[in-house]
């Protein structure tokens, strides 16, 4: 475990260490008429060494003095005027005499706010009922763009997540509200002089409109996941019967009225996996509750807050009846995601932002992959991903999460990690600005992506059980990197410090070259770059590459050797090239393979086979392996191209979803090639009409969750590749909808389709029923469905109209979703540049405290393909403060230059075969 000391110096961003908090009394009192909140904290403190002064963080808030009593003094000192550096967001406070080394004390100080709308800190998000706005008052304290954490814009604090400490704490409320904290409520009282005379004296105007709710005290926990609200809430409620200990946990989820009857489907998936986790872990769940809050406005997706995690709507609520198989997916990761925080995040926390990755890998893999436990497979991955995955592979046996998470987050992580302006999993985080912008699909997906690698490499129950010694050995406690490889290593014997030190801390992933010998294959691993291989100092970097060599004995059974690893520049490996082989079996591997046009020919014609040796996931990597490596010059994209025409047969939805992907990628790059475009769409076409065909446009109960995925899939494509018949027959459902007003038309797994079907081929009757829907949409789903709909108008009048919504009328969270649209529509993905740069001043206020600046930039720049956009761009950002989403620009910087060069060296390849594809046809 790393810790921090007395002897580690105060860098410029990180607090002092004289003093050291372990317990907090927090009273807050809201006050949602007024929209704000103000209180008292004490802090109990162990003064490591000799000071007059203390350092805690603080931002936003009005502060008195402080008081400080210590057991090296017989009176109360109070301080000077505080004192506030702004920038690092701190105060400190001086005291006449100093607190003697080795002595306990206690700092007490009155603080107060306001409850703005910046989705950060404590802050206030608005519902409508009887057509009045109402509000209600929650916190989100993980890191944003402003500071390391937001807990210090709600109280003085430490706000560092390794100065952990305990909390008490009581809520102050209007009597008719609720308020909801980490811990259950001990006691929830009308205000009383006579039991509360301690708060009649913190606020003097109390009166018996007023409540106090007192909780119980937490355990050892970060600042960054205390958590409170209150508002008017309703709740429903399960139990979970938990393995290990044997207690029945309660679980509740809030929401305002409007919503609570939406949130029932979260719950029961909660109710689900929370036991899973603990059998998994091996480690008891240690708090006696765990609630979830759905919020109006939310920055990110959730929150892991311990014991009352917190989310925005559509990622927990839906109607089981009107909700596509999506939407339930969305709502099934994100609980199982936020619930494995509750052992990786909570429970053992990384020492510093760093380490972001031990907290959002391993809740991805850990949601999203399995392990096997009595022959049910439960694939992990680290802290976000092993929850994940496992978890719903058990609870939720219809979703394939292994394959899956190819696409989800394997593809997306080697994807944004083939840009030079990438970062390695484990950055440098010393400043806020940094913080913030790592909260991407590195410290998400490829970190989950490297643990599900190395589970695949070293063993799915030995990774498992070096997880759970991990967690053991840092229960209530910090944690580095080399802390979660030394309980793998210590479980199967191998040095996975030294394995894995490179897939952590070093830029970027390599592409093995794999090209055929006398006796077997020569492999070579360079760095791959969205452009090509890298070279000198971009190039240095040799990885541990499991290679995971899939073959076959005398007798065609199928072999895969898991031993083989490269680990040099070069090396050969012996084996039979006259029959099939694949690298990177199962693609666990963090990497992309490049083989040799013959032999990808052969790949081609084994996967076109009914009976092909290659499983699903094999299929997908050899697709996505293939499209990047020619939008990289290192293949060329009619050999792409070729392997996807063979994989006709292919019945599985995941592969098929690959495709789509793929296909729409390319088609959005050649967007202004109208000849490309238009035969790239007739190959779409002929791709997934035949599906159309065959599955038709209604969803049966019946059918499995592969086959209402493929169907919704290829209708998608066939819309986007604008076949006649199937915009025909969507169209024709709105206009039955609009003038029936009966959506059982309109099935809930194809309304995005049909809302932009009726906008993009509508008039002004059909753009105004998809904008009604979005004032007065059912679900959250149909909501953004709306939202992007609206978007693809081809009339210049409800395209301003849009903007205007999206300007004015949007919630903070919404804006990014019409950027979206109109990103996707050819009329206004240029046009909505110059929306941003127009707005940009107003935009960056609105969203400098949170993620989404960086969300916007990326969406808004990142689907140009000209130099003259670059150019633009590059002009537009050069006397722009970019602290806060450099990393964003960046990568949408190189995305341009990526696309500028794929359409340079590849436009006359694609041309060729897409005629050579037409006259075969």
């Amino acid at each position: 475990m790393s810790t921090i000391t007395s002897e580690t110096p105060a860098s410029k961003f990180r607090l002092p260490t004289n003093v050291k908090p372990t317990h907090y009394d927090l009273t807050v009192r809201t006050d949602l008429d007024k929209l704000t909140f103000d209180g008292s904290v004490t802090v109990s403190l162990d003064v490591k060494e000799e000071t007059k002064t203390i350092v805690m963080n603080s931002s936003k808030l009005k502060l008195g003095q402080a008081t400080v009593h210590s057991t090296g003094s017989q009176s109360d000192q109070l301080s000077s005027e505080p004192s506030f550096d702004e920038k690092e967001k701190r105060v400190s406070f001086s005291f006449p005499t100093v607190l003697p080394a080795g002595t306990q004390a206690k700092i007490t100080i009155g603080f107060s706010g306001e409850l703005t709308g910046s989705m950060t800190g404590y802050y206030r998000s608005s519902f409508e009922e009887e057509g009045k706005t109402k509000y209600y008052s929650l916190t989100q304290f993980e890191a944003s763009f402003l500071s390391a954490t937001d807990a210090r814009t709600a109280f003085p604090c430490w706000d560092e997540p390794a100065l952990k400490a305990k909390y008490t704490i009581t809520m102050v409320s209007k009597s008719d509200t609720v308020n909801i904290s980490n811990m259950p409520i001990t006691s929830d009282k009308v205000f009383s002089p006579s039991d509360h005379a301690d708060l009649k004296t913190l606020f003097v105007d109390l009166n018996e409109e007023w409540k106090i709710s007192k909780f119980e005290t937490t355990p050892l926990m970060s600042s960054y996941l205390v958590a409170f609200a209150n508002g008017p809430f309703e709740y429903l409620e399960s139990f979970a019967k938990m393995p290990l200990s044997g207690r029945t946990i309660p679980l509740r989820i809030y929401a305002t009225k409007d919503l609570i009857h939406q949130a029932q489907f979260a719950l029961d998936v909660k109710a689900k996996v929370l036991p899973l986790y603990e059998q998994v872990f091996e480690v008891e769940y240690p708090l006696p509750k765990l609630d979830t809050l759905v919020a109006n406005d939310f920055d990110a997706g959730a929150m892991e807050n311990w014991g009352l995690i917190t989310g925005r709507t559509s990622a927990l609520l839906l109607d089981p009846k009107k909700a596509d198989l999506a939407a339930k997916k969305r709502v099934v990761v994100v609980q199982s995601h936020e619930v494995a925080h509750m052992w990786f995040g909570n429970i053992t926390t990384m020492e510093w932002w760093d380490y972001l990755y031990l907290n959002e890998g391993f809740a991805t893999l850990m949601g999203e992959v399995i392990i096997e436990v009595n022959y049910q497979i439960l694939l992990l991955t680290l802290r976000v991903l092993i929850c994940f995955h496992s978890l719903i592979s058990r609870a939720f046996p219809e979703f394939k999460p292994n394959s899956e998470f190819i696409t989800v987050h394997l593809n997306r992580a080697l994807a944004l990690d083939s840009k030079l302006s990438s970062h390695p999993i484990e950055v440098a985080c010393p400043n806020a600005e940094s913080i913030g912008q790592i909260f991407d699909g590195l410290s998400y997906s490829k970190a989950a992506s490297v643990l599900r690698m190395l589970s695949a490499y070293v063993g799915e129950d030995k990774f498992l059980k070096g997880v759970s010694l991990y967690l053991k050995a840092h229960l209530y406690a910090n944690s580095v990197t080399n802390d979660l490889w030394a309980g793998i290593s210590k479980s199967t014997g191998t040095d996975i410090i030294n394995f894995m030190d490179n897939w952590v801390k070093k830029i970027g992933f390599p592409v093995v070259t794999v090209t055929e010998t006398s006796g077997g294959i020569k492999v070579r691993q360079d760095r791959f770059l969205e452009t090509g291989l890298a070279e000198g100092k971009d190039n240095e970097t040799i990885w541990n590459i499991p290679l995971s060599i899939l073959t076959f004995d005398a007798s065609g059974k199928t072999i895969i050797d898991k031993t083989a690893v490269l680990d040099s520049r070069e090396s050969t490996f012996a084996l039979d090239t006259s029959k099939p082989y694949k690298l990177n079996a199962g693609t666990n591997g963090v990497y992309r393979v490049l083989y040799e046009d013959a032999h990808l020919s052969k790949i081609a014609a084994e996967v076109a086979k009914p009976d092909s040796v290659f499983t699903i996931e094999d299929r997908m990597g050899l697709v996505n392996d293939a499209l990047a490596l020619s939008k990289a010059a290192l293949m060329k994209l009619s050999n792409a191209l070729t392997l996807i025409d063979a994989l006709r047969n292919e019945q599985e939805y995941l592969v098929w979803d690959g495709i789509s992907a793929n296909l729409s990628s390319l088609a959005a790059i050649w967007w202004e090639d109208e000849n490309i475009r238009s035969l790239l769409n007739a190959f779409r076409i002929s791709l997934f009409s035949p599906f159309v065909q065959k599955l038709g446009y209604e969803y049966p109960a019946s059918d499995s969750p592969d086959i209402s995925q493929l169907r919704t899939c290829a209708i998608g494509q066939c819309l986007a590749a604008k076949d006649q018949s199937v915009i025909n027959e969507l169209k024709g459902r709105f206009a039955q909808y609009m003038k029936t007003g009966d959506d059982s038309v309109i099935p809930a797994d194809l309304q995005g389709a049909i809302y932009r079907a009726a906008v993009t081929y509508g008039g002004q009757d059909e753009y105004n029923g998809v904008k009604a829907i979005y004032d007065k949409a059912p679900t959250p789903t149909s909501r953004i469905s709306a939202m992007t709909a609206m978007c693809q108008s081809k009339d210049p009048a409800r395209i301003e109209e849009t903007y205007e919504i999206a300007l004015k009328r949007a919630r903070d969270q919404d804006v990014v979703y019409f950027l979206s649209g109109f990103a996707s529509n050819d009329i206004t993905k240029r046009q909505v540049t110059h929306f941003f740069q127009d707005h940009y001043e107003e935009l960056y206020k609105r969203f400098e405290s949170t993620f989404m600046m960086r969300y916007l930039v990326e969406t808004t720049y990142g689907g140009l393909s000209t130099q003259k956009d670059l150019d633009e761009m590059n002009a537009f950002f050069k006397d722009k403060d970019t602290s806060k989403y450099h990393m964003g620009l960046a990568q949408s910087l190189d995305s341009i230059r990526a696309r500028i060069a794929y359409i340079e060296h590849s436009s006359s390849d694609v041309r060729h075969w897409l005629e050579a594809w037409k006259q075969g046809n």
